[in-house]
Order: structure tokens, then C-alpha cells, then sequence
């Protein structure tokens, strides 16, 4: 494959944006039709803003999910203390609710476009970003051209690559360089996702550590919080959180396996995608086990065997309701999910063997003892009434994993000295803005 290839192959997708754009109406309305889309806002996915562009510099930051989103959301406070705007763009209706509740309309919200020219140019178009600032993993080429094009800086901040992404990329050598060539830097999570950014062609690579670290436990409603302990009381509990499909169902085989041996046992699930609770409930209900539902208001009684907690934004209350978390995508599927937040609420973290997207994290837990890995179901039981059953281990795993949380803050500080060559002039702008202003 030669590079003269490589960059016909990305004019050619980053032109084909138009006739292909019809083609990606079906897959917002299958997002919408699965709660991952906003109907009211879907010209938000076509690049048409629902917002007028406020005056002065502007900064695009774009995150994901809601992980990327809680990740960033400490950085982007620290850039509005310096008084320039923000226009941040997420792709799902639970990311949308986290930058609601935790900025309270500091910055402007957007769906991000879909990565089409027509939407991507109608977005850059309007909002005229002075800098982007894209989070984690979210390498979209029509996106990186066009802001490339416009000779906007592009900075990839907590970045990372899963093994199957860069082995992907590294197949396709040349168009990644061309890609990464675009960026002003790329301020990787960890040494291994640095040495896989720089393989790639990106030019300057720096280490920061991970952004999420450095972000504050997630919240819980103080009221909501001392009901459910109150109707709880002194009954033992686990949960099985940020799961995928078919890890409730080993859940709820666990809770059926340990019940007995552990009276008045109450197991909270937590799926990562809240509306699959129908379907998740239903499942549960039919094994014989009875069922409260956080989104309908259930209370939870001396019978209740399961909380389900299918709500949005709602994390930092269900880990606060216990002191054992398995973190899912891990034994069903792959890729792990954020196992820090477990451990900065106190919680002995377990997980399945498949935690690639965050290795560093969990292998700093691993190597602190503040989390267990385990193989499967019949492991998992094993855990979780070895925990149930022994206090001062469990506890030493809690203090643990809180100790390593403590280890591997300062990511924060680290991005915003590398982001500083690229704000400091958008904050001169604001300011000598501001003073002309007045």
C-alpha cells in the first residue's frame, strides 16, 4: 500500500460524504429507536446547530460516552475558569444528561455530527472551532480532514488505542499516518498507548495517565440514597455493574446460589444500557426471583431478591449501597469497563478476564490487591461469598484500591500544561475581548 494511495483512498472518503449521507438516516432512527438518540435533536446529527455561536474564541471538546464524558468534565471546568467558551458535542443520550447535570449549561451542548462531509462541514461552518480537542479514542477520519483542512488544531487528549483498533490501524499503515498527521498532539492514557499512537505516525506523543482518575466520584441524590438504605437496613449486598448481555443473567444465577448461605442476600444490577430493563427483567422475574425496578419506583421489601438498576445517571447511588461491585463487559463480552469509580467509593472491585480497553487501571488494582479478576460464573460466586463472608478482607481490598486511585492521580494537571501552548492565546482573546466589551 503506498502513501499516493492512502491519501487518494481518504479524498475519496472524505468526498463520497454526499452521497453517502442518506444511507446513515436508518442508523439514527435504529439509535433512536433504541434510546441511544434524542428524536428532538437528530438535526443535531446532521451538522445543524440548535444553538446560535456565542462571540469570541470557541473551543470544540468531543467525548463519546458517558465515561469519555465524566472524564473530560474536569478539564473542560478548567478551561471555562479561563473564560473561553465551549461547544461540547457527545454521541448519546446519557452522556447528554451527564454534561446537563454535572455543567448546568456552562457550555453548549451538541449531538455530534455523523462523519459525512455535508454534516461535518455544516457543523465546523457555524461553530468555527479555534481548537478541537477530541477525547480518548474517537479517530473519525472525515472529522480529522475537514478540521485539518481548516487548519484548526487538533488535540486527542486520555488517549488510547484497544489492541484490536491498532491492529487494525496498523494494517492500514498509511492512511493512519495521513490521518495523525493532522493532529497537533496526541496526550496518550499510558506508556503502551503512547508507543502504539507514535508506531501509528502521530507526532508529538506525551503521557499524561487517565483523565478519569482524576475526575470526582460519581454523585448520588443524598434523599434517594437514605431511602434505599433505610428500606435495605443491615441486609448483606453486591452488585453487578455497567453489564452487558447475558452477565445479568450470571448475576442472577449468583444471587440464587448464594442466597441461602447468605440470609436476606440482595444483589443490585446495573445495566450499562438502561433500556434494555424490560428485557433484563424479564429474564430475572423468569427464574423465579423477585424484582424491584428503580425506574418504575419499586420499593425494595424483606422479599426482594434483585434491584434492578435500569435508570440514567444513577451510578454514584447503587455503588454507595455496597462495599462489592463486579464490573461488567468483562465476562459476556469484551473490553472491560471503568473499574475506578468502583474503587473510589469503596468497593472491592471484581471483574471478568476481558478488561483490554482498560488494562493499566486494572492491573494497577491487580498488583495493589484492590481488585480480583475471575473466569467465570462458578468464580464469580466464589468471590463474591468469599467477600460477603470474610469483613477484614474485604476491607483491605477496599483500602487498597482506594490507595491505588490515590497513586495514579495528576493526569489533569499534566494535560492542561500540555494543552497550554494552545489555549493560553484563546484566553488573551477572551480577555482583551471582554475588556473591549465593556
Amino acid at each position: 500500500m503506498s502513501e499516493r494511495w492512502a491519501r487518494t483512498m481518504l479524498s475519496l472518503y472524505r468526498f463520497a460524504g454526499a452521497a453517502a449521507y442518506p444511507l446513515a438516516r436508518p442508523y439514527v432512527a435504529w439509535r433512536a429507536s433504541n434510546g441511544k438518540e434524542d428524536r428532538s435533536r437528530s438535526r443535531e446529527r446532521r451538522g445543524v446547530a440548535s444553538q446560535p455561536r456565542p462571540e469570541g474564541p470557541l473551543i470544540w471538546v468531543h467525548a463519546a460516552s458517558v465515561g469519555e464524558t465524566i472524564a473530560v468534565i474536569p478539564l473542560v471546568e478548567s478551561i471555562l475558569d479561563f473564560g473561553v467558551n465551549i461547544v461540547l458535542t457527545t454521541g448519546t443520550v446519557t452522556s447528554a444528561k451527564v454534561v446537563e447535570d454535572r455543567l448546568r449549561g456552562r457550555v453548549i451542548h451538541q449531538y455530534v455530527p455523523l462523519d459525512l462531509k455535508p454534516a461535518v462541514s455544516r457543523f465546523l461552518d457555524h461553530w468555527r472551532p479555534d481548537l478541537a480537542i477530541i477525547a480518548e479514542s474517537e479517530i473519525w477520519p472525515i472529522t480529522i480532514l475537514e478540521l485539518g483542512a481548516r487548519s484548526v488544531p487538533q488535540v486527542l487528549v486520555n488517549g488510547r488505542l484497544s489492541d484490536r483498533s491498532f491492529a487494525s490501524w496498523k494494517k492500514r499503515a498509511h492512511i493512519a499516518e495521513a490521518l495523525f498527521e493532522n493532529m497537533a498532539h496526541v496526550v496518550a492514557q499510558s506508556e503502551l498507548d503512547g508507543e502504539r499512537f507514535s508506531a501509528l505516525g502521530a507526532r508529538p506523543v506525551t503521557v499524561s495517565g487517565n483523565l478519569k482518575v482524576d475526575t470526582a466520584p460519581p454523585p448520588a441524590n443524598e434523599k434517594a440514597l437514605a431511602a434505599l438504605t433505610r428500606q435495605i437496613g443491615q441486609r448483606p449486598t453486591w452488585a453487578a455493574v455497567s453489564t452487558h448481555d447475558g452477565e445479568e443473567a450470571v448475576a442472577a444465577e449468583v444471587h440464587a446460589a448464594l442466597r441461602r448461605r447468605h440470609k436476606g442476600l440482595l444483589t443490585i444490577i446495573v445495566p450499562r444500557h438502561p433500556n434494555r430493563g424490560d428485557a433484563v427483567a424479564a429474564h430475572i422475574a423468569g427464574m423465579g426471583l423477585s424484582l424491584a425496578r428503580r425506574s418504575s419506583g419499586d420499593k425494595i421489601t424483606a422479599d426482594t431478591d434483585i434491584l434492578l438498576g435500569d435508570t440514567i445517571g444513577e451510578m454514584g447511588l447503587y455503588l454507595r449501597l455496597t462495599e462489592i461491585a463486579f464490573v461488567g463487559r468483562s465476562l459476556t463480552s469484551e473490553g472491560g469497563q471503568n473499574p475506578l469509580e468502583p474503587a473510589m467509593l469503596d468497593t472491592a472491585v471484581l471483574a471478568g478476564r476481558n478488561v483490554q480497553n482498560f488494562r493499566e487501571s486494572y492491573q494497577r488494582l491487580l498488583d495493589s490487591g484492590g481488585a480480583k479478576l475471575v473466569r467465570d460464573r462458578n468464580m464469580l460466586a466464589g468471590a463474591v461469598n468469599f467477600l460477603l463472608s470474610n469483613e477484614v478482607a474485604r476491607h483491605e481490598m477496599i483500602a487498597a484500591g482506594a490507595a491505588t486511585v490515590g497513586e495514579m492521580r495528576g493526569a489533569l494537571s499534566r494535560t492542561l500544561k500540555t494543552l497550554e501552548p494552545f489555549i493560553q492565546p484563546l484566553i488573551v482573546k477572551a480577555r482583551l475581548k471582554r475588556a473591549n466589551g465593556r
